[in-house]
Formats: structure tokens, C-alpha cells, sequence
């Protein structure tokens, strides 16, 4: 998700789940392991937020119709 997120545009691939497993294919800098551990919490917040807004748009729909999200999940059936 850092990857995606913070390095969008430059080409890497990753065996498993660790670090050691990036396989860094731009040109550019392949990023530290503390690099990447420091922008962690800062994408997880990023996530978060934007989960949270998603839902506040949502309730926001419900409000404008008027209607409960039980309600609309019966009008869709």
C-alpha cells in the first residue's frame, strides 16, 4: 500500500511481504526500509480518513432522501 501510494509511477515487484523481497526496477532510489516503516502510520491515518469520509458521504445521501441505510438496503433488496 506505501508502494502504490507514495511511489506511484515507478516500477517495483515484491516476493512476499517483506522488505527484503522488493525488487526496486526504476531508475529511481529504491526507498529505505525506514523510509518505508516511517510512512506507515501516515498511510494507514490516509486510509482511515478516507473510509471515514466515504461513510460521511454516504450518510449524507441517506439524510438528503431521507431515509435509514436498513431502508435502503431494503429498497435495493
Amino acid at each position: 500500500m506505501i508502494l502504490s501510494r507514495r511511489y506511484a509511477g515507478n516500477q517495483w515487484t515484491l516476493n512476499g511481504d517483506d522488505y527484503t523481497g522488493l525488487i526496486w526496477l526504476s531508475n529511481t532510489a529504491k526507498p529505505t526500509k525506514t523510509k518505508l516503516d516511517s510512512l506507515w502510520s501516515e498511510v494507514q491515518q490516509e486510509i482511515l480518513d478516507e473510509q471515514t469520509a466515504k461513510i460521511v458521504n454516504a450518510q449524507a445521501v441517506l439524510d438528503k432522501l431521507g431515509i435509514t441505510a436498513n431502508e435502503f438496503a431494503a429498497l435495493l433488496g
